[in-house]
């Protein structure tokens, strides 16, 4: 595979001609619709005879709401080592939410297809909002959380799940070793069964880094506590924040460099978004609100807007601005440049592979990039 950045006059039959490889391959790699407009800077994946021999083994684990699409699930399901089903819940008491839509047809697709599905639990109460008063109960109220264990293990042998991945996020500073105490007593009793837990990680710079976000979130207690963690290394941009990448490479080395510290290596997971944000300028905090978009479809506006598409050296993510209605709007989103840049500092560091929050928009030409650049653990053969 290689990564073509579309120039001025360029066209999918001269690109075709260049490469010789097929205008309809291109277009179905990079899901480009007929009649097959392009926008300048756009990158491009073109499919290539060449092989790489150097491949690394990676586990990769999707995220996904049980209402996703069939017809993405199946496609992405190939690419994937583990499927986590988003989200139970659970009350004070211990007692185990489902998610509101079942979820059954997810479990089935991912083992029909050789992958482990996994049950993301997460602080949500009975209304499915996050409630933080839950965190601290089941962490101290030890009879909830057996109760809330068994339960857990009870949906599991029942529907087909191969593991636990503990999303819990605002986790107050008293409840850290806790929560960390908690995470191990799921896996003590999760492994004799055969089990695997995972843990999401708030992106951590150092150990003392203030913040509700980052201060219940041990990572060298955590990181012994869980099989795997996933470094939750997106959201730099985000819907209330000012214009800027969602996962600057720059950022999300600093967070690498720091884990690698504390947890070893082969347990670590590179989370990667799998979305963007466009932003109605100008920003003003507090009353500003992106609306979330898929990669595919910001290429969309961009060549709706024929605007250029440019590339942040520093961020490696690309981003462009078009007016619309008489507003300016900023958009950030990855590419095949930007996930190449993450591929690559997954090697890098040796890292046990990554995560995608989340897979519910088919962004083809990253599952196609991933597929030539490693090799993909899989759990059944």
């Amino acid at each position: 595979m290689q990564i073509y950045v579309v120039k001025e006059n360029d066209t999918l039959d001269s690109i075709s001609a260049a490469f010789m490889v097929s205008a309809e391959d291109i277009a179905y790699d990079n899901q480009i619709a007929a009649p097959y407009p392009l926008a300048v800077g756009q990158a491009l994946l073109i499919p290539t005879d060449e092989e790489n021999f150097q491949k690394r083994e990676v586990y990769v684990n999707g995220y996904a709401y049980p209402y996703i699409r069939n017809e993405v699930l199946t496609e992405t399901l190939p690419y994937l080592t583990t499927l986590s089903v988003f989200s139970y819940g659970f009350t004070p008491s211990g007692n185990l939410i489902p998610p509101k839509t079942d979820d059954s047809r997810l479990l089935h697709e991912a083992w029909q297809q050789g992958v482990a599905p996994v049950l993301v639990l997460t602080p949500f109460d009975e209304s499915g909002m996050f409630n933080n008063y839950l965190i601290s109960e089941i962490t101290h109220n030890m009879t909830a959380q057996q109760n809330l264990i068994d339960q857990m293990f009870l949906v599991m042998e029942e529907k087909g799940f191969a593991g636990i991945d503990l999303d819990f996020e605002y986790i107050l500073p008293e409840d850290r070793v806790a929560y960390a105490d908690f995470v191990a007593n799921v896996r003590a009793q999760a492994s004799p069964k055969g089990y695997f837990v995972s843990v999401a990680l708030a992106p951590k710079t150092s150990a003392n880094q203030k913040g509700l976000l980052y201060e219940g979130k041990d990572y060298k207690l955590l990181g012994a506590a869980a099989d795997s963690v996933l470094l939750m290394t997106y959201e730099w941009g985000y819907t209330y924040g000012p214009p800027m990448a969602v996962a600057p490479i720059n950022k999300v080395r600093e967070v690498v460099e720091y884990a690698v510290t504390e947890i070893p290596t082969e347990k670590i997971d590179l989370g990667i978004p799998n979305y963007g944000y466009d932003w109605t300028l100008p920003f003003v905090q507090g009353a500003s609100k992106a609306r979330t978009i898929s990669n595919v479809e910001a290429v969309q506006i961009a060549i709706e807007h024929d605007a250029a598409i440019q590339f942040d050296q520093t961020a490696m993510s690309p981003y462009f601005r078009y007016e619309k209605d008489g507003l300016q709007h900023e958009v950030w989103f990855e590419d095949v440049r930007s996930l190449k840049e993450k591929f690559q500092l997954i090697t890098e560091y040796g890292l046990r592979g990554m995560g995608y929050w989340q897979i519910m928009r088919l962004f083809r030409a990253n599952w196609l990039l991933l597929a030539d650049t490693f090799d993909l653990h899989r759990p059944i053969e």
